[in-house]
């Protein structure tokens, strides 16, 4: 279930303690984004690092002391279980291994009602996205944040795709025809704040495609992306937290359109191929 309008607004006291958890896991990555550490493939391919695994669990256990009885659900050590039927998707990490300052630490809080909490925190540029369902979405911007200190983050009002500013995450790893569909119609930009840009109105729309993303990237977007009064889905229009783990996240007014331009087509292009020509 995605973000809800007609659910009860989530406790404060869970938006202030998710804002107070990413600022800790921001300082740790930063710190160690300098340093040396260690890193090795997991079996999936992809890469770790020591400092991936220590933010992981530095959030697992202040997690586990303030909600004891909440799922937990991890990039890099997977499911907790819980008993209280909330759970909480975390989510390190990803651009560190190339010492790209990119990088985030993304939260997200899901009770009963569906997604609760979305933060988005990007430590090396001090920007925080952060939203609470019926509380709306907040841009934080000081080294220790909090919301008295924010200001109220909202989407674009652009009603026409034609040069709409629109950044892709992943390229490399979309399909000629996804590529080209978008690159006739809209300002297609290579992404840098992603998610954090869109909802400060820097972009009017995200498109996330190639390698399948997975549900700890995704689960923080609905919540941060509708309070901010835009629209978040898959590629085909489907929830994103129940879709193919595409993204199509506008400021709404693009949304029908965007959809428009990409429907039917491929979404990833084969990366093996690609290592093996090269």
């Amino acid at each position: 279930m995605d973000h809800t309008f007609d659910a009860p607004p989530v406790d404060r006291e869970v938006l202030d303690f998710a804002v107070g958890l990413a600022t800790r896991a921001g300082q740790m990555s930063a710190q160690g984004f300098f340093g040396e550490w260690g890193s090795h493939r997991k079996e999936d391919g992809s890469e770790v690092t020591e400092i991936d695994l220590a933010v992981e669990e530095s959030v697992r256990n202040e997690l586990a002391r303030h909600m004891p009885e909440d799922g937990i659900y991890g990039e890099e050590k997977g499911s907790t279980a819980g008993v209280s039927g909330r759970r909480d998707p975390i989510n390190g990490t990803t651009s560190f291994t190339r010492r790209w300052p990119l990088f985030s630490n993304d939260i997200a809080y899901e009770d009963e009602y569906g997604p609760a909490v979305g933060v988005i925190n990007m430590p090396m540029s001090r920007q925080m996205v952060v939203a609470g369902r019926g509380l709306g979405c907040w841009v934080l911007i000081r080294e220790n944040p909090d919301l008295k200190s924010g200001h109220r983050a909202h989407v674009t009002e652009r009603t026409s795709t034609r040069g709409a500013r629109t950044q892709a995450l992943n390229p490399a790893g979309w399909p000629e025809e996804l590529l080209t569909a978008l690159h006739r119609q809209v300002f297609l930009m290579a992404s840098m704040g992603c998610i954090v840009d869109l909802v400060t109105g820097r972009a009017d729309a995200v498109v996330i495609a190639g390698p399948p993303m997975g549900y700890e990237d995704v689960a923080p977007l609905p919540v941060i992306v509708s309070e901010a009064g835009g629209r978040v889905t898959d590629l085909d229009g489907t929830s994103v937290l129940q879709g193919d783990m595409t993204v199509l996240a506008t400021n709404g007014l693009l949304h029908e359109a965007m959809l428009d331009l990409v429907e039917g087509l491929p979404r990833s292009r084969d990366l093996h191929a690609l290592d093996d020509a090269v």
